[in-house]
């Protein structure tokens, strides 16, 4: 008989950083089914409870913490189906998994629709799948567990934000406009769950760049990303992908330590570049448990990649690497160019196009920057469009040209923005009560003729 290589053992690190092992509770009526799993988890650094019985179980899950169950669908008294939905009753946030055979699909489906389990495997189980299942499916419990607790998180900080000292008002107002948006993005969640997802991902950029020197870059390499993938004609769904991408390319570098994210690549140790170059496989790493990033966490693996094969971390050539790949790559680049992150230079914009145009054929593809360059100075000219104008004049309706930032560079209105009237309320009462001159940039052909701007267009 061959072996079957199983993946490597089951770390905490891999489980998001979890500290606990993870618990699984395996029930069936036959003991040597519960030995075969209990040594599958065992070589995976899993904890196992077992119980013989659906009762057993259910009392195993009065008295410990249990991530996933799997129970077999055939035992006396209750059948696998009756107690997978005894187990949602109990905790609908435990991971369900059914063992079943393959005689028992009308019984399956009745546990698909009664006790909403998350997979079943058929018996007899390949060891090797097994696994992957059920690290799959701790790795995302383990991510909506967290997301529970920066939600927790963010409304104890709330509370706290309003009960602040006065001589922190400054900080306060940025925070708590910070919050409201988060706020305001979980309202919509109730209306439309994709929009809900895209403005997510934009908070969660916006909260990595406070670790970085460059602030608002992932913002601007979206925008001009998700512009040339529409230039390209790639799909709506492609489209996404590569704006969710680029708001997060960079997300590999969230375990960097402060003094190499605050010191050019010029003057990285020999471990400092080993470890930036694993930066685009490990915020793949990151993102592949969510299954609607899957094509954004491919885009991202692939961002340092060049067309002629000299990048990383697979050295793809031409179209080896994915069109949102490429356009990602080129974008981020000229961005880089023009606000000062390669060489800590700030190039004029014709300078930084001739270097963009000068790496085709070795870094980028000729269609993308053919595009991206062209989509560079339509934003551009639209930009001398922008009205500024005081926020005692800020209408519902009108469009946020540019994005506001707070003292440390998280956006807190992103550009793009349309005000609404509890916004606008917001932030007029703040100025009016604060006594400070507010002033923000919307564009101009969302301006009423009635509202006259600080700066006019072009000013």
């Amino acid at each position: 008989m061959s072996t079957i290589e199983l993946p490597e053992p089951l770390s905490p690190e891999v489980i998001e950083g979890s500290s606990d092992m993870p618990t699984v509770l395996t029930v069936d009526d036959e003991a040597s089914v519960l030995s075969a799993l209990r040594r599958v988890f065992r070589a995976q650094g899993i904890r196992t409870l077992q119980a013989t019985s659906a009762a057993a179980g259910m009392a195993l899950l009065q008295t410990h913490r249990v991530d996933l169950v799997i129970s077999d669908m055939r035992m006396p008294e209750m059948d696998g189906a009756r107690f997978l939905e005894l187990v949602k009753h109990h905790d609908e946030r435990i991971v369900r998994v059914l063992l079943t055979g393959y005689a028992d699909m009308a019984s399956t489906i009745a546990a698909i629709n009664q006790g909403a389990i998350h997979r079943y495997i058929a018996k007899p189980w390949d060891d090797h799948e097994l696994v992957l299942v059920v690290r799959e499916a701790l790795t995302r419990r383990r991510l909506e567990q967290k997301n529970a607790e920066l939600t927790e998180l963010t409304q104890r900080q709330n509370e706290q934000l309003q009960h602040a000292n006065q001589t922190l008002e400054s900080r306060v107002m940025a925070r708590t406009a910070e919050l409201e948006q988060i706020n305001g993005m979980l309202d919509a969640a109730y209306e439309d769950l994709d929009n809900t997802f895209v403005l997510a991902v934009n908070v969660f950029s916006s909260l990595m760049e406070l670790r970085g020197s460059h602030p608002g870059h992932a913002r601007r390499v979206a925008d001009l990303s998700r512009e040339t993938a529409k230039r390209l004609g790639l799909t709506e769904r492609e489209v996404r992908d590569v704006y969710l991408a680029a708001l997060v390319h960079d997300i590999g570098t969230i375990g960097f330590p402060d003094t190499m994210l605050g010191k050019p690549m010029s003057t990285y140790t020999a471990d400092d570049h080993q470890r930036y170059r694993r930066h685009p496989i490990e915020g793949e790493t990151a993102l592949m448990a969510l299954a609607q990033l899957q094509g954004v966490a491919k885009i991202v693996r692939q961002h340092h990649e060049r067309v002629d094969g000299k990048g990383f971390p697979d050295g793809l050539t031409g179209t080896e690497i994915t069109m949102g790949a490429r356009i990602v790559t080129a974008a981020s680049d000229l961005d880089e160019l023009t606000h000062g992150a390669m060489g800590e230079l700030h190039l004029p914009v014709d300078r930084a196009h001739d270097l963009i145009r000068g790496g085709i054929g070795t870094h980028y593809d000729k269609a993308v920057v053919e595009a991206l360059l062209q989509v560079a100075e339509d934003l551009a000219t639209a930009a001398k469009n922008d009205a500024q104008i005081a926020a005692h004049d800020l209408r519902p309706g009108m469009v946020l040209a540019r994005a506001v930032l707070s003292a440390k560079g998280a956006t807190l209105l992103a550009a793009g923005y349309v005000f609404d009237e509890r916004v606008v309320r917001q932030v007029t009462a703040f100025a009016s009560r604060e006594g400070v001159r507010l002033t923000l940039w919307v564009r101009s052909d969302s301006l009423p003729s009635d509202v006259k701007p600080v700066k006019s267009p072009r000013a």
